[in-house]
């Protein structure tokens, strides 16, 4: 008799900042000379590079930064240093869906499914739908408490506007630079599959 694998625990930590573009124009050259993530998060820490207001918080976003960041390959990170703000934008966008599957699900699943149907909008309760649809299989979803989830909430759509896909409840469709593409598409399936395009590129 088969048993169905339990699914993956969602990691839910992503409440640190939003996007975190501005940090990783700090940690990503730092990882490019030391190639080290714990070295990364020391040196931040020890100088304060993120200009946090407190030691506990400073360490808290450069551990974030980090943990996204290292999601993204070697490449990924040399582009994001001389990147522009859209490609930046983008590119911690796909760090953000790699590193929590929850947030790529929900890009993948509504996010780029509503963008294809030709429903311009994204609102909160397509979000809580989506949710409720993962706590049928993910307990730590189902158990979440309702501050916890307006935060994850919140934060999510905060994302979307920094990386240029979402204004004022409108999906913003995504416009690919050849050589972010180029990159995404060195996957399998193509991490092209995070964003609301139908495969333009700039």
């Amino acid at each position: 008799m088969m048993v169905e694998a339990t699914p993956a625990r969602y990691a839910l930590s992503f409440t640190s900042g939003a996007l975190l573009v501005r940090e990783a124009l700090v940690a990503a050259p730092i990882y490019l000379q030391e190639r080290d993530w714990a070295r990364v998060r020391a040196l931040i820490a020890q100088d304060n590079l993120l200009q946090a207001r407190t030691r506990s918080s400073g360490a808290r976003l450069g551990r974030e930064v980090a943990q996204r960041l290292a999601a993204l390959n070697v490449d990924e990170i040399e582009l994001l240093v001389e990147a522009t703000p859209t490609e930046r934008g983008h590119l911690m966008w796909v760090a953000a869906c790699r590193r929590y599957a929850l947030i790529g699900e929900f890009a993948e699943e509504v996010l780029r499914e509503r963008f294809l149907v030709l429903a311009h909008t994204l609102d909160y309760d397509d979000f809580d739908s989506f949710i409720r649809s993962k706590a049928l299989w993910h307990e730590e979803v189902a158990d979440l408490k309702e501050s916890t989830l307006i935060k994850l909430r919140a934060t999510v759509f905060r994302m979307l506007a920094e990386a240029g896909l979402l204004s004022d409840g409108r999906i913003v469709p995504a416009v690919l630079s050849a050589r972010v593409v180029e990159r995404l598409d060195a996957r399998t399936p193509s991490d092209v599959r995070f964003f609301p395009t139908d495969g333009g590129v700039a």
